[in-house]
């Protein structure tokens, strides 16, 4: 007996659907629920909020960082819901799907993006990789705080390792960082802070 293929979805039809509560993506028409974030995990999503805030209010930027928007590359039935999206509200007017649907396209609208990684880490470093750096977004950082990632990204032994992604020329340039790196932010170029620090916020010390 053969087994019927799962329904794909539209976006449209996605946004339409999806609750208010608990936390969804599309990926390439396939609706995922994702798991409930760690407290741990939490942490580190808020320290890094808070010290993007502090750095971009200090330099005058018009920039936010919303709750529950949505990134949706141009090409693909997909959605992505960032762990930390920061935006540029200069270039919202420019965003079909923003007023609406709090969704964004453009990497002209996205200075910097945040995924923290957890036991679905491929995704981050796979397919989020690539649709980020499809869509222009000119910074985005994984955060592998438990070093969940594969021995080919964050090396053998594996450690807790941050990767910081500059789009050069249409492509992602990579730079890891631990311990008692300072990390290096083309979006803020002044923010003074170390791997360890941002691990350290998950420890609640």
């Amino acid at each position: 007996m053969s087994q019927a293929l799962p329904k794909l979805v539209t976006f449209q039809e996605f946004v339409e659907w999806k609750p208010d509560r608990g936390r969804y993506e599309l990926h390439d028409g396939v609706i995922v629920e994702m798991p409930q974030p760690t407290g741990d995990h939490e942490d580190i999503i808020g320290f890094l909020a808070e010290k993007f805030t502090l750095e971009y209010v200090r330099l005058n930027l018009p920039y936010s960082i919303p709750k529950t928007a949505l990134v949706k590359p141009p090409e693909s039935e997909s959605g992505y819901s960032p762990d930390l999206l920061l935006l540029n509200r200069s270039n919202l007017v420019n965003e079909p799907l923003w007023k609406k649907e709090s969704t964004v396209t453009q990497g002209r609208s996205i200075p910097l993006v945040v995924e923290v990684v957890s036991t679905n880490w491929r995704d981050d470093y796979f397919k989020k990789f690539g649709e980020y750096e499809g869509i222009g977004i000119p910074e985005y950082w994984i955060v592998d705080y438990l070093a969940f990632g594969g021995k080919r990204f964050i090396g053998n032994p594996k450690q807790p390792t941050i990767s910081v992604c500059s789009l050069v020329e249409g492509e992602y340039t990579v730079s890891q960082f631990r311990g008692s790196d300072r990390l290096q932010s083309p979006t803020f170029p002044k923010l003074n802070l170390t791997a360890e620090q941002i691990f350290q916020a998950a420890s609640g010390e």
